[in-house]
């Protein structure tokens, strides 16, 4: 348990470590953050600090760097009390709500956006759906063997599959059973818009009952498969001009980590169910799925067109943990007002 002076320490050191990248000195916080202490009784508590994990000193001459332990404590602080709105002030993220696009392209504009406000990198995830609900489907002839299916979810997102049909089709046909799809769905659950096919199915298309159970048979295997996180994200470029970054490994490491899809997915996960909780922030290899000292994800819930989605930032474990919290809090009330609009 750190004391009042420890965690006065704790915390200027962080902030003065994110704002220069260099050592801390107990000279510096005594002149500029802890007037009412001396720099000996400064050093007597880094030194302290150091020997319990929340520092670490590069070499004897030097001065101090917080280490995830001491960062915990600085995010820590900084969810539990009032954040700044000035990020939010950002006239890209005002005019969100006035933004007209579907599903997935809102999202990818919002990886981008949080990206150039930040200097970070955004990111963004589709959370799996619970029950995955049809707005419309239409079949599209391509040659004489195979359709196109393009399926139209709640909430926007569009997904296709072509499939092989065991005999020539029309056009015309393909046209009749996407209509009796799209008018059974009706925003329905799958499951329950199948139980109906079936028996129309029987009840009314005999003469082409196995073309239609074919149809069916891809139709059950495209919506099964959209179980999976969609992932999107900022443009790399931001990384690169940040300091941390300049040792090629560290980015390797932070761009490999995008490609961990089955780690990102349970971390997604892990913090879509905690949604009353807001903001999540990840230090370093804080999370077990997560193997990247290089770099820290600030993440939060939300719904998108009536899908569970997921926003946040990646950066470097030295990041300015207050404005990219603050970017993202007020990111989500600007989607909350595009939903509600």
């Amino acid at each position: 348990m750190l004391s009042e002076r420890q965690l006065e320490v704790v915390l200027a050191v962080v902030y003065e470590y994110i704002k220069t990248n260099e050592p801390v000195g107990s000279r510096n916080l005594s002149k500029r953050y802890l007037k009412g202490r001396s720099a000996a009784t400064i050093r007597n508590e880094m030194f302290d600090l150091e020997e319990e994990g929340f520092f670490m000193q590069p070499h004897a001459s030097a001065g101090r760097v917080p280490t995830e332990k001491a960062y915990r404590v600085y995010v820590d602080n900084i969810l539990q009390r009032q954040r700044k709105l000035s990020s939010l002030e950002d006239p890209a993220i005002r005019g969100l709500e006035s933004q007209r696009r579907d599903t997935e392209d809102l999202l990818f504009h919002i990886s981008r956006l949080l990206s150039r406000v930040t200097n970070y990198m955004g990111v963004a995830a589709l959370t799996p759906l619970k029950e995955i609900r049809l707005m419309r489907v239409d079949f599209l002839r391509i040659d004489s063997s195979h359709v196109l299916a393009v399926v139209i979810l709640e909430g926007g997102l569009v997904h296709h599959r072509t499939f092989s049909v065991p005999w020539e089709v029309g056009q015309e046909e393909l046209d009749g059973l996407a209509r009796r799809i799209s008018l059974l769905a009706a925003g329905r659950p799958w499951r329950a818009v199948r139980q109906d096919l079936l028996s129309f199915m029987h009840q009314e298309l005999e003469r082409n009952r196995e073309y239609c159970r074919s149809a069916m048979q891809e139709m059950d295997e495209l919506l099964l498969s959209i179980s999976s996180y969609r992932f999107f994200t900022g443009e790399t470029r931001y990384l690169l001009g940040q300091p941390d970054f300049k040792d090629i490994t560290k980015l390797q490491a932070v761009l490999s980590l995008l490609e961990e899809e089955e780690s990102l997915a349970k971390l997604v996960e892990s913090v879509s169910v905690q949604k009353k909780e807001g903001v999540r922030v990840t230090i370093g290899a804080e999370h077990p799925e997560l193997h990247s000292r290089e770099c820290s994800l600030v993440l939060a819930p939300t719904e998108v067109g009536g899908c569970g989605a997921l926003i946040g930032l990646i950066g470097p474990v030295r990041m300015d943990y207050e404005n990219a919290i603050a970017t993202v809090e007020n990111l989500i009330k600007a989607l909350e007002a595009h939903e509600s609009s």
